[in-house]
């Protein structure tokens, strides 16, 4: 059976809470139990081997501070409290993207998740923090240039966060926008954009979208298979 990456960009914390007379953080909270439902999900498939979620955009120190400081909060509540759930369903977290502007203890924190989780073998978590995805292209050139080797494409992806492939790209939110995230990855990745904000986003919801995936076919570029005969 095909493994497959899937990749989604967690958009609408914040609307979703405005449009019920709440704080943004509260969104947040309420989307941070949906990564949860959705990576216990992913885990229980065997079809999925990879989950990469937008959690913290290089852009996103832009918004209130207060936001900012919430989400800090709220991640290290996170990587706290899902030590135990990842060790029990066979779950490997890795944090994407320059962690180097995190407060310390949040650095160790993220750190000692990936060290403790690092033989998991039924789901790779990615998290993307700190995370854009030029700026993942960037810092992978630098380090291929001073490794002193050839610059090609094979070569560079070595250097990339994540170099495995995007099957299934997901923004929640009803926006259709890439917004800068894994831009190598997803050079062939099926494109599904949904209106569901990601706090109403479920488990039934990414299964249907698995549904439509298988069938369509991919060409990677080439003729279809009926195009062929």
């Amino acid at each position: 059976m095909e493994k497959l990456h899937v990749a989604i960009i967690m958009d609408g914390n914040g609307r979703w809470a405005e449009r019920r007379g709440e704080k943004r953080i509260e969104g947040h909270k309420i989307g941070s139990e949906v990564v949860r439902q959705i990576t216990q999900f992913a885990s229980k498939r065997d079809d999925i081997s990879q989950l990469t979620l937008y959690a913290f955009s290089t852009e996103n120190w832009k918004r209130p501070k207060m936001e900012v400081s919430f989400l800090m909060q709220l991640l290290a509540r996170y990587l706290e409290h899902e030590t135990s759930t990842y060790l029990d369903s066979g779950i490997r977290f890795r944090a994407i993207g320059d962690i180097s502007r995190f407060s310390d203890r949040l650095q160790q924190a993220i750190k000692e998740l990936e060290y403790k989780t690092r033989n998991g073998d039924r789901l790779v978590q990615n998290l993307a923090l700190n995370y854009g995805g030029k700026n993942e292209i960037v810092r992978a050139v630098r380090r291929l240039v001073d490794s002193g080797n050839r610059i090609d494409e094979t070569n560079l992806e070595k250097y990339l966060d994540i170099s495995t492939p995007v099957d299934i790209l997901i923004r929640t939110g009803g926006n259709s926008r890439i917004s800068n995230f894994l831009l190598w990855q997803i050079s062939y990745a099926e494109l599904f954009f949904t209106p569901t904000l990601w706090p109403d986003f479920t488990p039934e919801e990414l299964q249907q979208i698995l549904e439509k995936f298988y069938t369509i076919e991919r060409r990677f570029g080439g003729l279809s298979n009926s195009s062929n005969r």
